[in-house]
């Protein structure tokens, strides 16, 4: 789109500022928005979105006339640089988000953080890609002082697209594991697609929160200006945080200040920390962080813990990958209690490294004494004496759930497997 054409379009979406791009949803005044996909094209409904009230309607098919008709070359180009127009019309700071695991948590971390201070916009939920992006920029009220915008990836190029877009002015690399290796293949490949987002920071003369404590992060941050944490004193570190969990859910100590939180895993340490680091830069005191942090709930079945009966139920099912299989894994054998529980279903997009990574999961869990039921085609390949079932409603038709008592249950697989069905019978 042309500077002037933006400026148009921004001048109508000032007083109609609701984008919607689905045909079926639209309100009255709402700005529809013809997306192509493989199986629909936006610009076949676009009549209907006018007919239903829609102030105009943003198309790409020139043959098109109306003149509620917004005449664009690309509806999904568009899309994004338009998006990328409001946020500097905005013109707040922006914290861009990435990273194997973690980024969604980290996300709601650092937004419930710094909101204690500032008007916040952050991300719903994790529309991540390469069209919510560009939607999220277009949420952000004007008188957001800080946003904070989660991007995901899962193909080589698209942290390069996605930071274009948002073009922040700070960045999180959450960490660097095995994740989407039938693109990336390994874990160099991970790094390399991660890096674009430090890239684009040291660009445009940005800055990185960094873990001083993880060595792949701190690579790609090379030659960057850094602000950051430490669990391991290390002596370069901006914050020296403490690990003084005694129970399931972490507890950590800022300073003299020490914050109990409602998250389980060690893996979520990190993730505190990012929040503490991009709090303490933009000023906020321990005391406004720590009631951040006791206040937030986790949500969305990422380390949700759940008191069911006697058991205590670790509800990891949002995704997987093997570095947070294996992290929960871990996790789960350092928790008190004599019985152990891992319900286990397929980590998805591992390609030619899937029978090797669930064999590998597999592997861990006997070498922990861990009780463990796999789910799905993947770990049904492995070479194990564990029990397995072909799906999740096979697992729940077989009554298994229901035997267990007193016991730490973790229940994680990739979002397919929809193992939070478990839960519901």
């Amino acid at each position: 789109m042309t500077e002037k054409e933006l400026k148009e379009l921004h001048e109508i979406y000032i007083t109609h500022p609701t984008i919607t791009t689905n045909s079926k949803k639209v309100n009255e005044g709402d700005i529809f928005w013809a997306l192509k996909g493989e199986k629909f094209n936006g610009n076949d409904f676009a009549e209907e979105a006018l007919e239903k009230g829609a102030h105009i309607a943003v198309v790409d098919n020139q043959k098109l006339k109306n003149k509620k008709f917004f005449h664009v070359d690309d509806t999904l180009k568009a899309l994004q640089e338009f998006g990328h127009f409001h946020k500097n019309y905005v013109g707040m700071p922006t914290i861009g988000i990435t990273g194997s695991n973690g980024k969604t948590t980290t996300k709601e971390l650092v937004n419930a953080v710094l909101s204690q201070k500032y008007n916040t916009a952050a991300t719903y939920k994790n529309l991540n890609n390469h069209i919510g992006v560009p939607l999220t920029l277009l949420e952000i009220p004007e008188e957001t002082d800080v946003a904070i915008i989660e991007m995901g990836t899962n193909h080589f190029g698209e942290i390069d697209t996605l930071a274009k877009i948002a073009d922040p002015d700070f960045g999180i690399i959450t960490g660097i594991g095995k994740a989407h290796l039938e693109a990336f293949k390994d874990l160099n490949g991970v790094l390399k697609e991660k890096s674009d987002l430090f890239k684009h920071l040291k660009n445009k003369g940005g800055m990185a929160f960094v873990n001083y404590d993880d060595n792949l992060v701190l690579k790609a941050a090379e030659g960057l200006e850094r602000f950051g944490f430490s669990y391991q004193n290390n002596p370069k570190a901006d914050i020296q945080l403490k690990d003084i969990s005694d129970k399931p859910a972490l507890k950590i100590r800022l300073n003299n200040t020490d914050i109990q939180t409602k998250l389980t895993g060690k893996y979520n340490l990190s993730n505190l920390g990012y929040a503490i680091a991009a709090g303490k830069y933009f000023g906020l005191s321990d005391e406004d962080i720590k009631k951040a942090l006791e206040n937030y709930v986790p949500k969305d079945m990422r380390s949700q813990i759940i008191e069911q009966g006697n058991n205590l139920i670790i509800l990891d099912a949002y995704n997987a990958n093997p570095t947070s299989m294996t992290a929960a894994i871990e996790n789960l054998s350092q928790m008190t209690g004599n019985h152990k529980v891992a319900i286990l279903g397929d980590m998805f997009e591992l390609g030619e490294k899937a029978l090797q990574e669930h064999q590998a999961i597999v592997d861990l869990a006997k070498a922990k004494s861990i009780d463990t039921y796999l789910i799905g085609e993947n770990f049904a390949k492995t070479n194990t004496d564990f029990p397995k079932f072909k799906s999740t409603n096979d697992f729940i038709k077989s009554g298994t759930f229901n035997q267990f008592n007193n016991s730490n249950i973790l229940i994680k697989g990739s979002r397919g497997m929809a193992l939070e069905k478990i839960l519901v019978q």
